[in-house]
């Protein structure tokens, strides 16, 4: 796939890696519909990308705003190529102290939220001759789990099983699926869990430049899922 002139879907766009993807993409030369709840966030990436960028604010846990939101953005004529499914939230506890309005949240954002924006963008991407590509972020805590992790993996496994369903169900109509995991990565996604972030992590922006890598390989070349970790985790 060329980057350019394609059309992109960012979810979880105002900060962190949604912010370096939509970066990424939009040097690319590619149309970025960033979506996110900030709406301040998401308007001063704006100014710092320029028109190429299109800010979307949208509850992505809401299906009938989604669905609205898609069909009266797009249509057969013009509809993304591209879907990052990017946007998360976490929170690590005791199960016994986890709060039903956390593992909730987790459940609606982390998984739910995907279902819904795949769900309204596959039709589209199914009338389109020229490839498609979807990129699901999981994590590599949806291949591997540790203590007060439980709910935070639940979403990460489910969306690798998803993204290994979607991968099989979607490739005759020239869809590719990638499930991406990433290890820690040098944001503060984890902050709420007491995870100091640091140098020796992943960087946002090598993360968007593999994703990248993913959008241009041959046409014919499908990954299905690549985990990522970094070389030297620890200061």
């Amino acid at each position: 796939m060329q980057i350019k002139n394609q059309i992109a879907i960012v979810t979880g766009a105002s900060a962190g890696l949604g912010r370096a993807i939509s970066q990424t993409l939009v040097k690319k030369g590619a149309t970025v519909y960033g979506l996110a709840r900030n709406a301040d966030k998401l308007h001063k990436l704006q100014q710092e990308l320029g028109k190429l960028f299109k800010p979307v604010t949208i509850d992505l846990c809401d299906e009938i705003a989604i669905r609205d939101w898609v069909t009266s953005t797009f249509h057969e004529n013009y509809s993304p190529q591209i879907l990052i499914n990017n946007a998360g939230t976490s929170q690590f506890a005791d199960v016994d102290q986890l709060s039903a309005a956390d593992w909730h949240a987790m459940i609606n954002t982390n998984l739910n939220a995907v279902h819904f924006m795949t769900a309204a963008v596959v039709p589209l991407m199914k009338k389109q001759t020229e490839v498609s590509y979807i990129v699901q972020i999981g994590s590599i805590l949806g291949k591997v789990s540790g203590s007060q992790k439980s709910a935070y993996s639940a979403t990460k496994f489910a969306i690798q099983g998803y993204s290994e369903a979607l991968f099989k169900e979607l490739r005759g109509f020239n869809i590719k699926v990638t499930c991406l995991n990433p290890g820690s990565i040098n944001t503060d996604f984890f902050k709420n869990s007491g995870i100091i972030k640091n140098d020796h992590m992943l960087q946002p922006n090598e993360i968007a430049d593999v994703i990248t890598f993913l959008l241009e390989t041959p046409d014919n070349v499908l990954i299905d899922e690549l985990t990522l970790r970094p070389l030297r985790p620890k200061p």
